[in-house]
């Protein structure tokens, strides 16, 4: 996911500097304001999670369908409602005109959906792939071990973040014991 954020802002300076639009006149920003960085960035993000949310994403569970499906609605709407305040701000500060804010937007989803697809759910589907044995020559790196890099993702449906809570938990009860021991 970050790496695709690295690729969605060498892109945006690409095409700033290409395209060379300015700012609104009463902008109090520098540089080019084709397209919004900011605005792409949130059009990346919230639909590159959206897309992790609804293919492969486990949320705990209440017990009840419906409750289930309006957090994970609500999830949905959370982050659409973000990108839209993100994208909002930038033509109330004055830093974009509409166009750009829409055009980062649009530049942002349109690289974040393609790239869930090809680095994580294609791989994930298919893990004899190309693109799926290229992610597992990629995480054996002795680089991306060294630096502990890891796809949660590939291994627990909510990335890990259930087993690290249970680990927490535990580790919290005993220390509250010792503590009441003393």
């Amino acid at each position: 996911m970050w790496a695709g954020q690295f690729l969605s802002e060498g892109l945006n300076i690409l095409i700033k500097r290409f395209v060379r639009q300015p700012r609104p006149d009463l902008s109090l920003g520098d540089g080019y304001g084709f397209p919004s960085s900011h605005s792409q960035y949130m059009g990346y993000f919230s639909s590159f999670l959206v897309a992790h949310i609804y293919f492969t994403h486990r949320f705990g569970r209440s017990g009840s369908r419906v409750l289930d499906s309006l957090f994970r609605w609500g999830v949905y709407g959370a982050l659409g409602g973000w990108a839209g305040v993100v994208a909002y701000s930038r033509y109330h500060l004055g830093y974009h005109t509409p166009f750009q804010i829409v055009s980062g937007l649009a530049i942002g989803v349109s690289l974040g959906l393609p790239l869930y697809v090809v680095v994580q759910l294609w791989p994930e589907r298919y893990p004899e792939s190309l693109l799926g044995k290229g992610k597992r020559v990629l995480l054996d790196l002795g680089l991306v071990r060294w630096l502990q890099i890891r796809d949660g993702w590939a291994i627990w449906g909510d990335g890990g973040r259930e087993e690290e809570w249970k680990r927490w938990r535990r580790e919290y009860d005993v220390n509250n014991q010792k503590k009441k021991s003393r």
